[in-house]
């Protein structure tokens, strides 16, 4: 490697390509980058998915939206992304950083930032990248993740200098007006704070990390019935007509809100909420990033992405066969992965992560 230790001062592309939680679980690296350099400007180059939070993360100066093939749901033709690199030039980056999970390769996203004459590029590469990285690391998770993608990235840019930040929480800016939209919402639809309630996010991009919406119904009966618990169902737009699926089957009995808030104020609702159950998925990250205790049903994939530095507790589930990654490295998993999800377990996890959570909230 060259260049170690990089200067203050010095515009910064964070390239982080892939999604919303991905982009949250680098923000302790975007902090530590903060942190090093105090007059740095830290721009995020992220997909449409990733760019609606990165206004909310604090080191973050500016977003960049733009989606590339060689990432799940990018689209873009070979054209755009010759005038993205020109976009890219026009702003003179000092240097990059290329943040990817274990199973990304960084080269493509090297060559953009090479494309745009920056010239200095960070980034983890099995391969010898020759002049596409100034700073090569060379991964050392060949096969398979081996540590939490959170510290995978904080090794990454202590490699030119930074250093850990003392609070390794996940950063996330709440906005007040956000925090006084989602509240009236919810006082609107009756829900009472005094009472015990959770958020249950019953969708996920992907189908391999769906948890059966009959199986949450199940557990949300069970709250309900013999717990007294209030449910607020979320998701995006998409997910609206499986959350209404699930209040169905609960006979009416939850608040449905899926695609009627915008992600600050979403984000606002999950920090308000004594607990969230959701599958692996974006909102889990969210949750960890404001401090609410998280119940997640995670499907046996990217073990590295399980709740950090939160109260939490993890139910695993299988991916059936037909769902699993075509890529074989991929369908490795840690074994043994306890406990497993069912109803009973989870119902179990909430109501132990509740009492736990409010002993702590009254001191005791």
């Amino acid at each position: 490697m060259t260049n170690k230790n990089w200067p203050d001062g010095s515009r910064i592309l964070c390239v982080r390509l892939d999604n919303l939680g991905d982009v949250l679980m680098t923000t302790p690296a975007f902090q530590a980058m903060k942190s090093a350099w105090p007059n740095c400007q830290l721009t995020l180059l992220t997909s449409s998915a990733g760019a609606g939070v990165g206004r909310y993360v604090p080191a973050i100066d500016a977003v960049i939206r733009f989606d590339v093939p060689w990432v799940q749901g990018g689209d873009n033709e070979p054209e755009a992304i010759v005038d993205m690199a020109n976009e890219l030039k026009k702003q003179h980056f000092d240097a990059a950083v290329v943040f990817t999970v274990q199973s990304q390769n960084p080269l493509p996203a090297a060559m953009l930032c090479y494309l745009a004459g920056i010239p200095k590029v960070l980034g983890y590469c099995r391969e010898n990248p020759y002049q596409l990285m100034t700073n090569w690391v060379p991964d050392p998770e060949v096969l398979v993740a081996t540590r939490h993608e959170v510290d995978r990235q904080l090794a990454l840019v202590e490699t030119v200098g930074c250093q850990r930040p003392n609070d390794l929480r996940l950063q996330l800016r709440i906005e007040e007006n956000d925090r006084q939209t989602a509240r009236e919402l919810l006082e609107r639809y009756g829900l009472d704070a005094a009472r015990p309630w959770l958020i249950l996010h019953p969708g996920v991009s992907e189908a391999k990390r769906r948890y059966p919406a009959d199986q949450f119904a199940a557990v949300a009966r069970t709250l309900i019935d013999e717990h007294d618990y209030q449910l607020v169902l979320t998701g995006t737009a998409d997910e609206y007509e499986l959350a209404e699926s699930i209040r169905r089957k609960l006979g009416g009995r939850a608040i449905n809100v899926a695609g009627g808030l915008s992600l600050g104020q979403f984000i606002a609702l999950v920090a308000d909420a004594p607990v969230l159950l959701s599958n692996n998925t974006g909102p889990v990250h969210i949750a960890a990033a404001v401090q609410t205790p998280v119940v997640v049903v995670y499907a046996k994939t990217n073990p590295q992405h399980t709740p950090w530095n939160v109260p939490s507790q993890v139910l695993y589930t299988n991916v059936p066969s037909e769902l699993r990654s075509r890529n074989v490295l991929l369908q490795h998993f840690p074994e043994p992965a306890e406990p497993m999800a069912s109803p009973e377990a989870i119902v179990e996890a909430v109501l132990r992560l509740a009492t736990s959570s409010l002993s702590l909230a009254c001191g005791a």
